[in-house]
């Protein structure tokens, strides 16, 4: 798995998107979700069901895996 400042593309990994989540745990992301909605947060967890886990300084967000619809850096 090949990293570019500490992120990781799905081409650059292994195309399992859990090792892309993995890789950015602890990074700050943008999370789009069905309803057109955003989140920026750092991200601090997620599992198998890609459940994530957001700390937006003020708060901690959890999101359900099946909202989401993209997940940037």
């Amino acid at each position: 798995m090949k990293a570019s400042q500490g992120r990781v593309s799905m081409s650059e990994s292994s195309g399992r998107p859990l090792d892309v989540l993995e890789a950015s745990v602890g990074e700050q992301v943008t999370v789009r979700l069905k309803d057109g909605e955003e989140y920026d947060g750092e991200l601090t967890g997620y599992d198998q069901h890609m459940n994530l886990v957001l700390d937006r300084g003020d708060n901690t967000t959890i999101i359900r895996g099946d909202n989401v619809v993209s997940i940037t850096p």
